[in-house]
């Protein structure tokens, strides 16, 4: 088999591949005309970084079918890649975020684009909101020109509506729940649909479904592929109160700011003793918030047991994870990668 799941060289690879689409699709866009510099820089910063799992997933889905590699199923992988950066950038638009991997926005940088004036945030902000609208459109049309034959495609295209509905009704229940007293059962419900399925189950199913994969493969992904997100999810809402922005490079008031309706909340709120959870109710949604009620408000997480209910709620999915990873019957290799792989989701920093 060739790299295993994580390592530099699929990732590498995933990387050549999207370089030379940002490139060669920026080129064509800044040729309409020069003053559109500003938006291609920020499409080529969008796909420049990235841990690239959801191309691995996409991969070794492919893999699993029996199909041999190929640098054609690497570019139709890699237009996972080009999902995941355009929800970011919407995201991004919808928060409010100010940072992410430790520079300024899309929506912020793009303020710069247009003239002084009292419109020049809305201006930004429209600029962003185009901006992800179209890596979403690259994503289609890189997996329609990756090299593989029609045939092929035409097996995986019809999941490509059921990854947008999704994705679209989880981002849709985050900001319609935002505010509102959360629940965890209600909250892990949108991190299913807003995050889980379009980082694991989708891209394996899509690799899947490419390579000719049965229905009982299909089931076995998604046995494994929706806990697997959850708890992906479930450590970034973690990392985003208490992980080090220098290595997250996000800001940890984002979510505190936003009352996002997380299951890390919903669990300070239900565990937190009444004057906890009147401080919580008196800190959460301000904008004014800074490190010292970014402490008082992860104390209150940590003693209401949210944080180490929610440490569970990872363990219970990454153990239902490899429980279906071993009931599956994978070729050896791809079994080692997706193994692999749940560490590199589950157990991280950044």
């Amino acid at each position: 088999m060739p790299d295993p799941s994580g390592g530099p060289a699929l990732k590498s690879r995933v990387d050549r591949a999207l370089l030379a689409f940002a490139e060669q699709e920026t080129g064509l866009l800044v040729a309409v005309d020069a003053e559109l510099e500003p938006v291609a820089e920020q499409l080529r910063a969008a796909v420049a970084e990235g841990k690239r799992l959801r191309a691995a997933f996409c991969y070794w889905g492919w893999r699993a079918t029996g199909q041999p590699d190929s640098e054609a199923a690497v570019r139709a992988a890699a237009a996972m890649e080009l999902v995941h950066a355009a929800a970011v950038v919407h995201d991004d638009l919808i928060d409010d975020s100010p940072i992410r991997r430790g520079a300024p926005t899309v929506h912020l940088a793009l303020r710069h684009a247009v003239p002084d004036g009292p419109e020049r945030d809305a201006r930004g902000r429209a600029l962003a909101m185009l901006t992800g609208d179209l890596l979403m459109s690259w994503a289609g049309q890189l997996f329609a020109g990756c090299g593989l034959p029609g045939a092929y495609l035409a097996r995986a295209r019809p999941l490509w509506a059921t990854l947008a509905r999704e994705l679209v009704a989880g981002e849709c229940l985050e900001i319609l729940r935002t505010g509102a007293a959360p629940g965890a059962d209600r909250s892990v419900e949108i991190i299913r649909y807003k995050t889980a399925k379009y980082t694991v189950e989708h891209p394996l199913h899509l690799g899947a479904l490419l390579g000719g994969g049965p229905p009982a493969l299909l089931a076995a992904f998604t046995a494994y592929g929706v806990p697997l997100g959850e708890a992906f999810q479930l450590r970034d809402d973690l990392l985003g109160v208490f992980g080090d922005p220098r290595r997250t490079g996000k800001s940890n008031l984002d979510d505190l700011a936003g009352s996002k309706p997380t299951a890390l909340l919903a669990h300070a709120l239900a565990g937190a003793t009444p004057a906890d959870r009147a401080r919580l109710r008196g800190l959460l949604g301000r904008q004014d918030l800074g490190a010292a009620e970014l402490d008082e408000l992860r104390e209150v997480m940590v003693r209401s047991g949210a944080r180490a209910r929610v440490e569970e709620m990872i363990g219970a999915r990454t153990a239902a994870a490899r429980a279906a990873l071993a009931r599956a019957a994978l070729p050896r290799g791809v079994a080692d990668a997706l193994s692999d792989l749940v560490a590199a989701a589950t157990a991280r920093t950044c």
